[in-house]
């Protein structure tokens, strides 16, 4: 999870096959409040959407191409997204993340945790 101006600011590891709004679900309680949240496709679920407007967040997730009845999203607020998905790249530049060399997941997360903090006080 990351701010208005592509800081990480939330992390959760979770397996490499799961969806992406399983980890949703697990940093949903830790959402900070917002006017709107910013999401992919991968977060496009009524529950998810239904626990962000019970928060008062409004959320900005494009419809999955699978959904019969697309739900609207704000396009223009939607463009923002690069800056939460810059933290990515800017995370896997460092390359003991981007090859995976720890092979525990308590050392793994604590390595993105360290790459988060450079790049948060960048």
């Amino acid at each position: 999870m990351g701010d208005s101006k592509g800081r990480p600011i939330r992390m959760f590891l979770s397996a490499g096959q799961a969806l992406d709004y399983i980890g949703a679900r697990a940093l949903l309680s830790l959402t900070p409040q917002a006017a709107a949240l910013l999401g992919g496709r991968g977060y496009d679920a009524d529950w998810f959407r239904r626990a962000l407007s019970d928060m008062w967040i409004s959320p900005c997730i494009p419809s999955c191409r699978s959904r019969k009845e697309a739900t609207p999203h704000d396009a223009d607020l939607s463009r923002h997204r690069h800056k939460i998905k810059n933290i990515f790249p800017r995370t896997k530049a460092w390359r003991r993340i981007a090859t995976r060399y720890d092979r525990c997941p308590i050392l793994f997360l604590g390595a993105c945790a360290l790459a988060a903090t450079v790049i948060y006080e960048l």
